[in-house]
């Protein structure tokens, strides 16, 4: 009875923004006592393309899949500006297919080797930093790229070259603002990265990837979502058990913790019509400022039962992701994974990581509110 106890405190330390959720569900239960009306705030949706897809990328990881093809990419690079770059970009992009959160699971460690094996950690802050802001906003353009993205997808059934339409300016100046900060701040250092001799499974990674399909097709709404849950979980039990295992279920159980205290707090009369008051007024600012005290995730799931523009939600959760270190979970990823390496220099990380944040975060709400006011 101990070890679970210890274990669950354990687990609490470290999933932060799920603990919170936890806490947030438990306080409203006792305004708004368990009922039959708690089965219509879960989006079985979105928690089915979820699992699907972070089941799937554990599995293509496991493979080293991801960690092959990056590894490729940066080796044509021979400088370490180009080289940042190319793992900013790969971050990027890697966000848009498999989500934030493990885009920063799978090439940060890469960030790290190709830095500390030819001995350019001077760069390794401002490196992760910007691998953070590139998960955070390049998974803005694709529905399953960061999980906010994925539940307001399902929630408002929003049409996906429409769903690609409302982001794509922010995408773009995103694009643009990270490139310019690594042309900036990064030298053009000659750099040497070996070869290591690295070789894939045809035949799991032709099924993985075919799993992937699936999921993708799944979240654009082609089959139905339960054919995922049958057929991926069965296919991986048998292929790679430890994928099922590593799924991060600390990030299901953060939505349905959220899932409940929203659903809460939709019931609160006086909650209800302040949220809806202030969203009438900028669902844009409000929704970038729901994200700097409580994370883009829940404040997706809360703000999405007070208004009908999800448009300006959308935007809202996206570049929210950015600021502060609690705004999006994929930062406090970040931030742990550059702790584990240098235990002695989180404060230094964070005046990095506060500075280019704040800046995005600034310069992309600023835009928007103002092409919105036009």
């Amino acid at each position: 009875m101990k070890k679970i106890a210890l274990g669950f405190v354990r687990l609490l330390k470290e999933n932060v923004v799920m603990s919170v959720a936890l806490a947030a569900a438990v306080v409203t239960s006792f305004l708004v006592p368990p009922d039959r009306a708690w089965l219509d705030y879960f989006d079985y949706k979105t928690l089915t393309c979820l699992f699907c897809v972070l089941a799937v990328v554990c599995a293509l990881k496991n493979i080293r899949f991801f960690y092959l093809l990056a590894r490729k990419v940066v080796h044509w690079f021979k400088n370490a500006r180009m080289s940042v770059l190319a793992l900013v970009y790969i971050t990027f992009l890697g966000s848009m297919l498999i989500a934030n959160d493990m885009a920063l699971l799978t090439f940060l460690p890469l960030g790290y080797l190709v830095l500390s094996s030819t001995r350019q950690e001077r760069y390794m802050a401002f490196t992760f930093v910007m691998q953070n802001i590139a998960a955070n906003l390049g998974g803005m353009i694709t529905p399953f790229g960061n999980p906010q993205n994925l539940y307001l997808y399902t929630r408002f059934q929003i049409p996906t070259l429409e769903f690609m339409g409302i982001m794509a300016i922010p995408f773009l100046v995103s694009v643009g603002l990270i490139t310019l900060c690594c042309i900036l701040f990064v030298r053009p250092v000659p750099l040497e990265l070996e070869d290591e001799p690295l070789a894939l499974n045809p035949g799991r990674t032709g099924l993985y990837l075919a799993l992937f399909a699936l999921s993708i097709v799944i979240v654009f709404r082609v089959i139905p979502f339960w054919i995922g849950l049958i057929v991926i979980p069965a296919v991986l039990l048998f292929a790679d058990r430890k994928a099922l295992k590593m799924v991060d279920y600390p990030l299901l159980l953060t939505f349905v913790f959220f899932f409940i205290f929203s659903g809460n707090l939709s019931r609160l009369e006086g909650v209800s019509a302040l949220l809806s008051a202030l969203l009438d007024k900028n669902t844009l600012l409000v929704s970038v400022l729901s994200c700097q005290v409580i994370s883009n995730v829940p404040s997706a799931i809360l703000l999405s039962r007070f208004t009908g523009d999800y448009a300006a939600l959308l935007v809202g959760v996206n570049i929210g992701g950015v600021g502060t270190p609690i705004a999006s979970l994929a930062s406090l990823i970040t931030f742990r994974e550059y702790t584990r390496h240098y235990p002695g220099q989180g404060k230094r990380y964070l005046a990095v990581f506060s500075a280019f944040n704040f800046s995005f975060l600034i310069l992309l709400t600023v835009l928007m509110l103002l092409i919105q006011g036009g």
